[in-house]
């Protein structure tokens, strides 16, 4: 497991999936990207914008994610917008997610790399 988002470039996406609120990335050596915010505490998060279309990184290697942060003070707390960018040979994704909470709480997307081996061992342990 890794929570680096510079470890899925070069992987080639063969699914997205996206909610409001979470990103999954399906890579065809089998691992799983997963963006989410942990909503255990009082901060809401939300994916706010995404521009381009995920059509056109499948089939193709990561060849840039980044992630961009940029967090400021409010009247009632404090702001986060997290901004990534995924681009490949076919295009690229621009996601903006924006996160605010009464300044006690994290408003921060997570990124959790789940490898092929991994998710076949919880499988594999369910079954048994």
């Amino acid at each position: 497991m890794s929570n680096k988002i510079s470890d899925i470039i070069g992987r080639t996406v063969f699914n997205v999936d996206q909610t409001e609120d979470e990103i999954y990335m399906i890579f065809s050596d089998g691992s799983l990207g997963r963006f989410y915010h942990d909503a255990r505490d009082a901060a809401e998060v939300n994916i706010d914008d995404v521009n381009g279309d995920w059509a056109d990184l499948i089939g193709h290697p990561l060849l840039v994610a980044d992630e961009r942060i940029s967090e400021s003070d409010t009247r009632h707390g404090s702001e986060t917008w997290t901004f990534y960018t995924f681009r490949g040979i076919g295009g690229s994704v621009d996601v903006k997610w924006h996160g605010e909470s009464d300044g006690y709480y994290s408003e921060s997307v997570e990124f959790k790399l789940t490898e092929y081996d991994e998710i076949k061992r919880t499988i594999e342990s369910l079954d048994s």
